[in-house]
């Protein structure tokens, strides 16, 4: 269960939140250009864009839950159970598991456009990481610094759409959130207008009102809604600390508390939000435990090493 946003200010911002009822050893990790990313089936990539995000790194291999490469492009894995269909090899396609999807992507394309080019050949190939790490359903949300689009794939194939509302969340398919949001177009951030006949006595009793009927449980169709109310109605001075400090507070919208949402491991909570600047490249983050945005800059590292950076996230 997860929330992702893209938000435009003077910079282009893009980032997640993270609903989990467990850890994997997150890090915030930095791909270097000359970092060698081994494929299952296709050859291994050894020049590529330099990327930053938050993953699990196993056998050397970082496995992101979200990226962004120096060009600005950026790309965030959600859940997306019961949906999602991966295929067998095909020959003459380029077989690329789920979790080696974001960096096949990231590594090679600086936008959307280009991202098209590769999802064109591209095949989702059903191989495990390992036995201890199986396949999660995913669905994923990619951004450059003008747009955004939404990847899903699904029984009847590998589905691309347009995201105008550059937010996604999971379950249902993107083309549900699509159609729901036209139920919610009355909402609106100024006081409620009556559409009774002048006569009958109604006022605004409070403030708010006219955002009345925003959904405020968990649902994957709530938090696709109210993050999408709450990111449209933003306003931040256009300086760095404004705008990631508004982009949290969208995130925060949409955040789970400890405990409200059951699972079968435990409870669901938000254990990371996070905010990049893709035009400067540095990544932001807050936990459940550490609430100040913490900032890692990529170009303050040698972009052009072969090993990867890795950092401890505080308060996980």
């Amino acid at each position: 269960m997860c929330t992702a946003i893209c938000y435009r200010s003077n910079d282009s911002y893009f980032g997640r939140n993270l609903d989990l009822d467990r850890g994997y050893g997150e890090k915030v990790v930095i791909t270097p250009r000359n970092y060698v990313i081994d494929m299952r089936c296709e050859k291994p990539i050894r020049s590529h864009y330099a990327m930053i995000g938050m993953a699990t790194v196993v056998e050397d291999f970082p496995l992101y839950y979200e990226a962004t490469n120096e060009k600005g492009l950026s790309m965030a894995a959600l859940n997306f159970p019961e949906n999602a269909v991966y295929g067998n090899f095909r020959e003459g396609k380029d077989n690329v598991t789920p979790f080696e999807f974001i960096p096949w992507i990231v590594a090679q394309c600086a936008c959307i456009e280009e991202v098209r080019s590769l999802l064109f050949k591209i095949n989702l190939v059903h191989i495990h990481f390992s036995e201890q790490l199986p396949l999660s359903p995913l669905h994923w949300m990619i951004s450059d610094k003008k747009c955004s689009i939404v990847v899903e794939p699904l029984r009847e194939g590998l589905k691309i759409y347009e995201d105008p509302f550059e937010v996604l969340t999971n379950n249902p398919p993107f083309a549900f959130h699509q159609a729901n949001v036209s139920h919610y177009m009355g909402l609106s951030a100024f006081p409620a207008c009556s559409q009774f006949r002048e006569s009958i006595p109604v006022e605004n009793y409070s403030l708010g009102l006219g955002a009345w009927g925003l959904p405020g449980d968990f649902s994957s169709a709530s938090r696709f809604i109210r993050a999408l109310f709450v990111k449209e109605n933003s306003v931040s001075e256009r300086d760095e600390k404004s705008a990631v400090t508004q982009f949290f507070h969208i995130l925060n919208s949409v955040a789970m508390p400890k405990g409200c949402v059951h699972t079968a491991g435990g409870f669901a909570y938000t254990r990371y939000g996070s905010c990049c600047n893709v035009d400067r490249g540095i990544y932001y983050y807050t936990t459940y435990g550490y609430m100040e945005p913490i900032s890692i800059h990529m170009h303050d590292v040698d972009l052009n090493r072969s090993c990867l950076y890795t950092s401890e996230v505080k308060g996980i």
